[in-house]
Order: C-alpha cells, then structure tokens, then sequence
C-alpha cells in the first residue's frame, strides 16, 4: 500500500454554546475533566507545558501548547514520541461553536502511521460527544473512560 498523503486524524463537531465558552472548557482542566482525562496539571496557555492523566488507565502524556489564540485556536503537542494537535474554534451563529480538531506527525511504519491516525479519530470523536454533552446539556457520559474496559481484550 502506498500512501500519498501524511496520515491524519480528523474530528469536528457542532456545539450549541458560545465560543468563549466551549474554548474555555478545552483549556481549564477543572471543565475537561468532565469529559476527557481526569487530571490535569494546569491550564493551557502558551509555551506552557502540562500534563493530563487518565486514571482510570493508569497513563497520562505531556502536553506542550506552541500557540493559543482565545477563542479561536490551540496548537499543541502531545504524547511519545509527540504529534501535533491543532483545534479550531469557529463561532456560528445563534451562540454556536464549531469545534475541529486535527493530530498529525505519527511516527513509525506507513501501516503505524494510519493506525495510530485512525484511533486518533476515534478518541477525539469521543471527546468531542462528550464536551457537547457537557457543555450543552451538564451530561457526564462517560465516553473514554467506558471506551476500554477492564476485561474486554484490545486488538
């Protein structure tokens, strides 16, 4: 298989709250926590470096943010070795928020590559189900945590 283009994860969502709002809640660990890791160790701002956990796994990553424009961008980079992620904050009409994200730069073979690629896109599809969950109806659904149980093998 030949692979033309550099394998990416792409994931976005409507959100019905304003922007300021919905950009907030990907910055400030105290609203992430309810929809995506469950630690982290501060906020985003620029050229700051974090770290999120996932408990209930047992990992967590470190996250260097390169760039933060409010309510319209955060370009970071995460995990080991680091990828890139950029999320894009589009304000709509009627208060509305569109949330993209995009994670490039996998390392490995061209199969690894598209592998890891497409399990990004599954992850950040979850996550942004249940930031529009939370943000726009206070729900706590549980997506990353129920993503992979205890007992049920992984491929």
């Amino acid at each position: 298989m030949d692979i033309r283009e550099i394998p990416t994860a792409e994931a976005g969502m409507l959100i019905r709250r304003p922007v300021a709002e919905v950009f907030e809640a990907f910055v400030d660990p105290a609203i992430t926590t309810k929809f995506w890791f469950t630690h982290g160790s501060g906020r985003l701002d620029n050229g700051k470096d974090v770290r999120w956990e996932w408990r209930m796994y047992g990992v967590s990553t470190p996250v260097t943010v390169s760039e933060i424009v409010r309510n319209e961008k955060i370009i970071m980079q995460w995990s080991d070795p680091p990828t890139t992620v950029v999320w894009t904050f589009t304000e709509l009409p009627g208060g509305t928020t569109f949330v993209e994200v995009r994670n490039f730069g996998f390392a490995g073979s061209p199969d690894e590559q598209v592998k890891q690629a497409i399990g990004s896109t599954d992850g950040f599809a979850l996550v942004l189900a249940g930031a529009k969950a939370w943000l726009e109806q206070g729900l706590t659904l549980g997506l990353i945590g129920d993503r992979h149980p205890k007992g049920v093998p992984t491929a």
